[in-house]
């Protein structure tokens, strides 16, 4: 539970029974979002995290029937928003809309610990009065966005016009969107559908969790078809019929196939394969490779605001992508000789 007071956002937090004895600076990791560990430490330091009253430090243990408080500095207001000059991949521009291709390690807009160097910034910059969602926190020209890590096409509403229409599109399910991705195991299905509502993780904040029975979160559908197959991974195509939340990496954590190198759903570990050292030396380097989950928004479609064209975008699989999708095919080709 969080509230706003006095340039601090608080988080009220009671430790469940069965909780085991962890630092709290790791335990509130899970349930304070879009911020950062040393951030926490830094509060601490500071005198903002209380325990059943008394402030503690970050290595203080929590345990069950702990009551935590916790004092952050709130995200920069509308007026506190920097512009930057920061590169964006422009792919189309006209009067009412942009489509930029967005690397991966780029935060779309401020949050905790993420106040400058987003896409928010670098928009501010690089275009005049653009339309915002929301009034009370700046967004300028956001529809929708995507993970951090996650690479790919945004588009970006330049005028009302064009905001109320993309996100009457996106609200209406009518846009198009695939993305490419590789996940651990292999798939039997050569197509296939994952639904379930998704809902914040009921222990761990920073997740969220797919529920089938619908009793949290909201409806999700994924549709996802089996490109490529390697030894112990897989190359998927998604499509999204709904946008939530960290929808596709849910989703394929929850039937069993999280994305390769996937820190949050686990995909950073080896989930597939032998035991050898040489394979566990092959993953490690992979995972140097592509040091992020393997997901790229690979093709975007929507109607045009104004003229009511259908456009479509293709952003081409980034080189961290195409570099670890050769070495899997050179690993499983190789192997299969070898057998």
């Amino acid at each position: 539970m969080s509230e706003n007071q006095f340039g601090f956002e608080q988080f009220s937090i009671n430790v469940e029974k069965g909780q085991s004895p962890l630092r709290i600076d790791k335990y509130l990791m899970n349930f304070i979002e879009a911020t950062t560990r040393s951030k926490i430490q830094t509060a601490a330091d500071n005198g903002q995290i209380l325990v059943n009253g008394i402030p503690v430090k970050s290595n203080y243990k929590v345990k069950p029937g702990d009551e935590i408080k916790v004092m952050l500095e709130e995200p920069p207001r509308v007026v506190d928003i920097i512009a930057e000059d920061l590169p964006i991949n422009i792919v189309y521009e006209d009067d009412s809309v942009v489509v930029i291709n967005k690397e991966p390690g780029m935060v779309v807009h401020p949050g905790h610990g993420n106040y400058k160097g987003t896409l928010v910034n670098a928009l501010k910059f690089h275009f005049e009065n653009l339309p915002s969602m929301s009034a009370e926190l700046e967004r300028p020209g956001l529809v929708h966005r995507i993970d951090k890590d996650t690479s790919g096409l945004l588009v970006i509403a330049k005028t009302e016009q064009a905001m109320q229409s993309l996100t009457s599109q996106f609200k209406a399910r009518t846009t198009d969107r695939l993305y490419d991705a590789l996940v651990w195991g292999n798939l039997e299905e050569e197509k296939g559908t994952i639904e379930g509502h998704i809902g914040r993780h009921l222990k761990d904040r920073m997740q969220m969790a797919v529920f089938e029975d619908g009793s949290q979160g909201k409806p999700a559908i994924t549709h996802f078809k089996t490109l490529e197959k390697f030894l112990y991974v897989t190359f998927v195509e998604c499509k999204l019929e709904t946008g939530r939340t960290h929808q596709i990496r849910a989703h394929f954590k929850h039937i069993g196939h999280p994305l390769f190198n996937d820190d949050r759903y686990g995909g950073n570990q080896i989930l597939k394969g032998t035991t050898f050292t040489k394979y566990k030396q092959f993953v490690e380097n992979c995972f140097q490779i592509c040091p992020r989950q393997a997901l790229h928004a690979k093709t975007l479609g929507f109607d045009h605001p104004v003229t009511g064209e259908r456009m479509f975008f293709e952003a081409p699989m980034p080189e961290d992508m195409v570099q670890l999708f050769e070495k899997w095919r050179n690993y499983t080709q190789f192997s299969r000789e070898e057998i």
